[in-house]
Formats: C-alpha cells, structure tokens, sequence
C-alpha cells in the first residue's frame, strides 16, 4: 500500500498538470503552442539542463556510464523496431522514430524529478540530451530522408548540455546572480513541458487505434526490457537504473508528430501512437516506478 501512494504521490502532479493544458484547450481557450515550445525548447530547458550538470554532485564517471547505456539502448531498440516496421510492411519513415524515442522531456523529466529526486533529475537531462541528439539526427534522416549535421550543433539543449558537461567536468561554476537567473528560468520548463504536452494531445485525434495500441504495448516492452538489460549489463546503481527504464519507456512524443507533419510522413498515424502511448502510459509508468521505488 505504501508503495502504491508513493507511486500515486509522484505521477500525480504530472498527470494533474498535463490534464489542466487538455482542458484548457478543450474549453477552448488561446494557448500559443509555437510560442510556449519555442520558450520551453530554446531557453527553459537548457537553462535546466545547464543548472542541473553544473550543479550536480553525481558522480562524472557515473553519467557517462548512464549516457553510454542510453546510447546502447536506443541503438537495440532502433534495430528491433527497424525489424518489426519492416515485417510488418510499415512505412519505414512513419513509425520507426516515434517507436525508437520516447517523451523523455516532457514527461521523462518530471517523473525523474519527483520520484529520485535532484539525483534523479541529474540522470534524466543526460539522457534526455542523448534523446534530443538523436532525434535531430538519426530521427530527422529517417523522417526526411536526410539530415544536416550542422542542425544538430545550432540546438539550444545540445549547447546547453556540451556546456553544462564543460562546468561539471572542471568544477567551474557561473557567479551566483547568474546562477539564480538561469535557475529560475530553469524552472519554468517542467511545468510549461507538461501543460503544452496536454494541449498538444487534445488538439490531436487517434486514428488506425488498433494498430496504433500494439505498437505502444510493443514499445512500453521491448522499451523496458532493453532498457532494463542493458542497464543491469552496465552495472548501474538503482536510482540511475530506474531512470534509464523510466525514460525509455515514456510514450512517443509530440515532437514526432511535428516532424511527420513538417516532412511528409503519415502525421495521421503518427498522432494516434501519440495519443493511445500517452494514455497508456498512465498504467505503464507507475507500474515501472513501483518495481522500481
């Protein structure tokens, strides 16, 4: 029982807030999704992102470790679904990013935080930077049939990250007003991410739900159970453990549905993993914390 309120305790404010951005929409109300995403995106987040590497106390060593793990993670789940899209005679540039990268901004961030912690969070900006690497790169060749690596090194989170690794590696530190200004503009991000991540999915429609339901039961599997294997392969301590399967799991990510409607690719089917993933993550998720905790 203990466990299951602490479950409760943690996804709780995520759910809250992510549903207070669906009913605000839902009423009908303004809410500039470009405006708040480039806001979140381009300064928020790597303010966040930033804070929290120069700020950790974790151990250097034990980064890399967790951002070596993602790396081999993503790179297992990429060549699972690349053999699952391709039996399945699905279109290789619709659904193999979405299947490989989960929300691990948006909804990874927070869960991290508010179930291990600053550890945890410290764990959670490094693999949402490995996430975020992957996406402009390997996701946009997919989607587009091309990319430009320079895209990748004009990212606000990619700079912010190289940046914040920078400070943690020779204990620099920014002087303290500027430390409190990049904190406090740090900290709008979590709660921007998840009522602009309710606002996105009530504006969105499911379609093809059958389908769009086994492929999210398939990612939360095969998701973990990479994420789980390769973490225990790694050696990783509980907390950064944890992270890695929580992050790996979360549900396809707007993000993916932008990019398939910017570059041609079947928006419509993109949209419903995007919705039926988020919704089942609400069973997924604490299923996972709960083994975890």
């Amino acid at each position: 029982m203990n466990v299951i309120l602490t479950v409760l305790e943690i996804v709780s404010p995520v759910f809250l807030l992510a549903g207070l951005g669906y009913g605000w929409i839902r009423i009908g109300w303004d809410y500039p999704v470009g405006f708040v995403t480039r806001l979140a995106m381009n300064l928020a987040v790597p303010c966040l992102i930033f804070t929290a590497l120069m700020n950790t106390e974790i151990d250097p060593a034990a980064l890399t470790a967790v951002s070596l793990a993602a790396i081999v993670s993503y790179a297992l789940i990429a060549l699972v679904f690349a053999a699952v899209v391709y039996l399945s005679g699905l279109d290789q540039r619709t659904f193999l990013a979405p299947l490989t990268f989960g929300n691990t901004g948006n909804l990874g961030l927070p869960l991290a935080l508010f179930a291990f912690g600053p550890e945890g969070l410290g764990y959670g900006v490094v693999i949402l930077a490995v996430t975020s690497i992957g996406v402009f790169t390997l996701g946009l060749w997919l989607v587009a049939g091309g990319g430009s690596p320079s895209r990748m090194l004009r990212e606000p989170m990619l700079v912010a990250t190289l940046t914040g690794a920078l400070f943690l590696s020779q204990g620099w530190h920014t002087p303290d007003w500027l430390t409190n200004a990049l904190e406090l503009l740090g900290q709008m991000a979590i709660p921007l991410m998840l009522l602009t991540l309710g606002v996105a999915v009530g504006g969105l429609r499911a379609s093809q739900f059958a389908q769009s339901l086994r492929l999210s039961l398939l990612k939360a599997v095969v998701c973990g159970g990479v994420a789980a294997s390769v973490g225990y392969a790694f050696g990783l301590p509980p907390v950064p453990l944890a992270v890695l399967v929580v992050q790996m799991i979360t549900p396809v990510a707007v993000t993916s549905y932008l990019l398939a409607e910017k570059y041609g690719a079947d928006s419509g089917a993109v949209a419903g993993l995007v919705v039926v993933s988020t919704v089942l993550s609400i069973a997924v998720l604490p299923i996972a914390l709960a083994v975890f905790l």
